[in-house]
């Protein structure tokens, strides 16, 4: 069987893909290495969260939440429309969330500015001290990261007629006269007329001298999950003033540039730490995050451990921040996502053998979005 598109790599930005590849009547074969998808896509936030992006990944971003919520409505892919807050705990930070509320009523993406009073009335678990004022976004939503691309491969398979592979390596992968043949570690052949590597930071298996020299660098995130707090109640995404100081919306504002850093955070920027809370489903509230990088090559070199400095460091700034016993930790991760000088990572092998990667922590946001742009270039 020859396939119009095989792609390897079931992660969001593969699985996307996918997605609008069937939706235009394509044969689509997606091939997984592991059992099933455990890198980036099931190692984060589960933030969709357009607010946080500028430019095109704003537009990418805006898109994406518009087709997770045209999926929610024929299969539970976990998706909630619960919004984004961002708290400004200075003036600087009220600044930029002001500059950012003036953009998007040209946007027309709805958002609203809260005094310190609404943010304590609507979130009671933040304390007074920390509070400035905040800017909110109705449309923004969440999905529970280790339940959504799963959900969402057996949505393709089901509605959309994608076949799906796990445990099937790719070894090599080469284009002849009418048609690519990628080979499996079992030795297998299978044809398509066109290949999509969607390999998130796996760098070692196809074309290891091409992602060596590409600007590709790997990202470590650590994360902390507290217990189940029937007795507190969080909805949406909370994001901090360090957020405020992270994001590329915010980056994007007329006064970022001439905005200070306040001594206590210097620590924290350092790790790349910025402050986001999320209620999951049973009640527990995850708790983040930090940011190391490595260039290709070295990514073992972050090690897979989380680092306990980190994990204070996160722990005693979100105190400063809410009411809640956040050291009541049932679990602790570390993430990893490849990210690109350039946004995203993409390059051409052959005119019909196509690398994409590296899409960064724009990832849960932005790849249902671009991955519609993306095959419109792939297919021309």
């Amino acid at each position: 069987m020859k396939y119009d598109l095989i792609i390897v790599g079931s992660g969001i930005l593969g699985t996307a893909h996918a997605y609008h590849a069937a939706n235009q009547g394509k044969k689509v074969l997606i091939l997984e290495k592991d059992n099933f998808p455990v890198g980036s896509t099931v190692r984060n936030f589960g933030q969709a969260v357009a607010s946080g992006m500028a430019g095109r990944w704003f537009d990418f971003g805006v898109k994406s939440l518009r087709i997770y919520q045209e999926i929610q409505q024929k299969f539970d892919i976990s998706v909630r429309k619960n919004g984004s807050i961002y708290i400004a705990s200075d003036e600087d930070e009220w600044l930029l969330a002001n500059e950012l509320y003036q953009h998007h009523q040209t946007t027309g993406y709805p958002c609203n500015l809260l005094s310190k009073r609404q943010c304590l009335e609507m979130y009671p678990e933040l304390k007074p001290d920390y509070v400035r004022g905040a800017i909110y976004f109705p449309e923004d939503a969440s999905v529970e990261p280790n339940l959504l691309i799963y959900k969402l491969l057996n949505f393709i398979q089901e509605q959309k007629n994608v076949a799906f592979r796990n445990n099937t390596t790719v070894i090599s992968c080469e284009e002849n006269a009418d048609e690519v043949i990628i080979k499996t570690a079992e030795n297998e052949k299978i044809s398509a007329t066109k290949v999509l590597v969607c390999c998130g930071y796996t760098f070692n298996i196809l074309f290891p001298t091409i992602f060596k020299n590409s600007g590709l660098i790997v990202s470590k995130l650590q994360m902390l999950q507290t217990v189940p707090m029937t007795n507190v109640l969080l909805s949406g995404n909370i994001l901090t003033g360090l957020s405020i100081r992270r994001y590329e919306s915010f980056e994007a504002m007329p006064s970022y540039k001439k905005i200070t850093t306040p001594e206590h955070y210097l620590t924290l920027k350092k790790w790349g730490i910025h402050i986001l809370f999320k209620q999951a489903i049973d009640g527990s509230i995850i708790i983040g995050d930090s940011h190391e990088y490595a260039p290709v090559g070295k990514t073992d070199e972050l090690g897979f451990d989380t680092k306990e400095l980190i994990d204070e460091l996160i722990l005693k700034e979100a105190e400063r921040i809410v009411h809640f016993p956040v050291r009541k930790i049932a679990r602790k991760w570390a993430g990893f996502y490849a990210q690109h000088p350039d946004e995203i990572f993409e390059y051409d092998i052959t005119p019909n053998i196509h690398i994409c990667t590296g899409i960064g922590g724009k990832g849960m946001t932005s790849s249902l979005g671009f991955a519609e742009y993306s095959l419109e270039k792939l297919f021309n």
